[in-house]
């Protein structure tokens, strides 16, 4: 199947531009509208800023889009339909002509796909609380796709230590961002430590060189923790999550809709200062990644395709 690139990614490519990819998960079945499509807008311009080009990957009535329209990113945002697509989703979504959000494991893959060697989100999907079978697919995404994945590390509703055995069973480094211990998504602190500590784009463009030069195929995990202003302590946050686990389970939640059932949980049970430490992690993300991204694309072999 052809990937389309919207105008504004084009260009880019045909400039040499660096380009930043997204994941819209976060627009379609992450946060509320219109929070999701302002959070969206700014983490786009915040990209632009540091003269990079963000490219929103989708699927719109079936077509995978490598960056989005104004129009149908409002209608993404907007509508409820789209399906939420990982990797096995994909096919699906494209067969039946459908709208569909991309998580983290399906945009590693169409970025890689689309030359893209750099791309952020809030944070990655890991193994489950209480169902350590319960492993998300970013994971195995993450050790396949050679990207720089620029991250606030995996959502804190997750169990973190059996994330990071899982990242380092498939041989994901993960990368503190001007930290030492792995970020926990509302938290700057989770007590873990990282495998590397980096403080400037520079080195982590380093990294991707000499990961490069080995033949290597997992992702490079770059953690961001959320800006000072908006960390919430992981002792703090940890009640909160607690409840709204026993809440899914109470209901009978699972699956692919047990994600969004937590986040807005949390949110609630938080008085929205979740919500606002991710809408702030998310656009602090992107700001980084896109500072990573121009780092990356001077490099003479890191040019996009």
């Amino acid at each position: 199947m052809d990937l389309m690139f919207s105008r504004e990614t084009s260009g880019a490519r045909l400039e040499g531009r660096p380009i930043v990819a997204l994941e819209s998960a976060l627009l379609t079945h992450g946060l509320p509208f219109p929070a999701n499509l302002e959070t969206v807008q700014r983490m786009e311009a915040a990209i632009r800023s540091e003269g990079a080009e963000p490219a929103l990957i989708a699927v719109v009535g079936g077509q995978i889009r490598i960056g989005v329209e104004a129009e149908d990113l409002e209608r993404l945002a907007r509508g409820r339909s789209a399906r939420k697509c990982s990797v096995r989703e994909l096919p699906i979504a494209a067969a039946r002509k459908e709208d569909g959000g991309t998580t983290v494991a399906a945009t590693a893959w169409l970025a890689h796909l689309a030359g893209i060697r750099i791309m952020v989100t809030g944070g990655i999907g890991g193994v489950h609380r209480g169902q350590p079978f319960d492993v998300s697919a970013d994971l195995d995404a993450l050790a396949r796709t050679p990207l720089i994945v620029v991250c606030s590390g995996a959502k804190a509703i997750l169990d973190l230590p059996l994330t990071i055995e899982a990242l380092e069973t498939r041989g994901v480094p993960v990368v503190g961002y001007g930290c030492d211990e792995f970020p926990a998504f509302y938290s700057r602190r989770s007590g873990l430590p990282v495998d590397v500590r980096v403080d400037t784009p520079q080195e982590v463009a380093d990294l991707a060189v000499a990961r490069d030069s080995l033949g290597l195929s997992e992702s490079l995990l770059v953690c961001v923790p959320v800006p000072k202003e908006f960390d919430i302590p992981a002792e703090e946050i940890a009640d909160s999550v607690a409840q709204a686990v026993a809440d899914a389970e109470k209901m009978g939640i699972r699956g692919k809709a047990i994600t969004p059932f937590l986040l807005a949980r949390v949110s609630e049970l938080t008085g929205q200062r979740s919500e606002r430490a991710n809408r702030a992690l998310l656009e602090n993300n992107a700001r980084v990644s896109a500072q990573i991204a121009a780092a990356v694309q001077s490099l003479p072999r890191a040019r996009n395709r």
